[in-house]
């Protein structure tokens, strides 16, 4: 009989047990739904919340940029560089063991290029692995393609091609150069693979502020680089002002601030010739806000016509063991905003220098006072109308 008492009372018990743990489970799948829905509530909560963070954020920064009413605006202009595989420049950045351009140039002048609203360079040479010399040509000039990433280093957003070295190695070494600035996203200016690229005004953007370059070339006596056409690439040529006055006319009327690059002049001498006097006038009537000027390998000097300045020639930058004197030449223009539309008529325009000295395969900011006054004072004796204070500061002489 005991037995047939205990046999019910332990299948009850276990039933007991059973709905216990379906129980117990039914419980703790309800809480932890809770705790997902609490979770996914908080989570909301916290994404919501982010969010409007990031919207204040934006929000502030647009408030910022609406509140701000002046500009600084600093164009940096550089001379003669040469990167061309057997120049003596790049052997030695070799034979030194260089990983950078801060190895064989300055940090300050490295920092000073990178932090230019906008940096222009004359790039002296052309990239390619294609070519052969041009025949007859004393000195000619080609660059490994990679070499483009010192241009990169050095912060630079525009180069000059209207030059005399930019065919060296003939048509396709020029359109490689082409391809190869376009890749590494820098704009080229007197050269293109008609005559409509060679010509054109290149425009950038800075500060809300259109700036336009316009570039020509009349170097060669023995003229080797080609005027390019309708259908074949070259330069442009100003040995005939009359494209290029017609170009700087042209980016007047579209840019708040108009740049003339004439690559001209006598190699290694200071004086000026009728052709840079009479030209960069000429360019300023036309419409151009400064002249700079490249080719001489040497710096020659300075000008203030109608108000404008004119920098005769930038010299060499990094370009061969000579020891020379060399410089930053710097556009500042600051002002106020005038309402919703920029406007720089009532910017305030300087002209500034950051001297240095190349020797030795090597370019140096010069630092020292001393130093600085004496490239100063040789700049003034070889100027036109121009006083130079010790911060590098260019007034027109009256």
């Amino acid at each position: 009989m005991l037995q047939r008492i205990r046999k019910p009372l332990i299948i009850a018990l276990l039933l007991v047990v059973v709905a216990g743990g379906i129980f117990y489970a039914i419980k703790n799948a309800s809480d932890s739904s809770r705790d997902q829905r609490e979770a996914k509530v908080e989570n909301k909560k916290s994404k919501d919340e982010e969010e409007k963070a990031k919207s204040n954020t934006k929000k502030d920064d647009k408030e910022k940029e609406s509140k701000k009413t002046s500009y600084d605006i600093t164009l940096g202009f550089a001379g003669d560089v040469n990167f061309a595989d057997d120049h003596e420049t790049t052997r030695h950045y070799q034979a030194k063991g260089a990983s950078k351009m801060a190895d064989v140039l300055s940090q300050d002048y490295v920092d000073a290029m990178n932090g230019m609203s906008l940096m222009w360079i004359n790039n002296e040479f052309t990239y390619s692995k294609r070519g052969t010399p041009l025949p007859g040509k004393a000195y000619t000039f080609r660059s490994d393609p990679s070499h483009v990433a010192w241009l990169q280093e050095l912060g630079i957003d525009i180069v000059g091609l209207a030059n005399n070295h930019v065919y060296d190695y003939g048509k396709d070494a020029m359109l490689d150069t082409f391809d190869t600035l376009d890749q590494a996203g820098i704009p080229y200016v007197g050269a293109g693979r008609n005559l409509t690229e060679a010509s054109q005004p290149i425009y950038l953007k800075t500060n809300g502020f259109t700036i336009a370059y316009v570039a020509a070339s009349c170097a060669e006596k023995l003229k080797m680089t080609p005027q390019a056409t309708d259908t074949e690439p070259g330069i442009l040529r100003c040995y005939d002002n009359s494209i290029f006055i017609e170009k700087i006319k042209e980016a007047k009327a579209n840019a708040d601030y108009v740049i003339a690059l004439p690559h001209w002049g006598t190699e290694y001498s200071t004086t000026l010739t009728s052709v840079q006097k009479n030209g960069a006038h000429a360019y300023i009537d036309a419409g151009a806000d400064c002249v700079i000027g490249a080719h001489p390998h040497i710096l020659q000097g300075m000008e203030y016509y109608n108000g404008k300045p004119i920098v005769y020639s930038l010299g060499n930058f990094w370009f061969n063991e000579k020891t020379l004197d060399t410089m930053v030449a710097v556009i500042e223009i600051r002002g106020d905003y005038e309402g919703k539309t920029p406007n720089l008529s009532n910017g305030q325009v300087t002209l500034k220098l950051l001297p240095g000295v190349q020797s030795g395969y090597e370019t140096r900011m010069a630092t020292d006072t001393g130093e600085k006054n004496r490239i100063f004072k040789a700049l003034e004796d070889i100027s036109v109308n121009v006083q130079i204070d010790a911060d590098g500061i260019v007034r027109n002489k009256e």
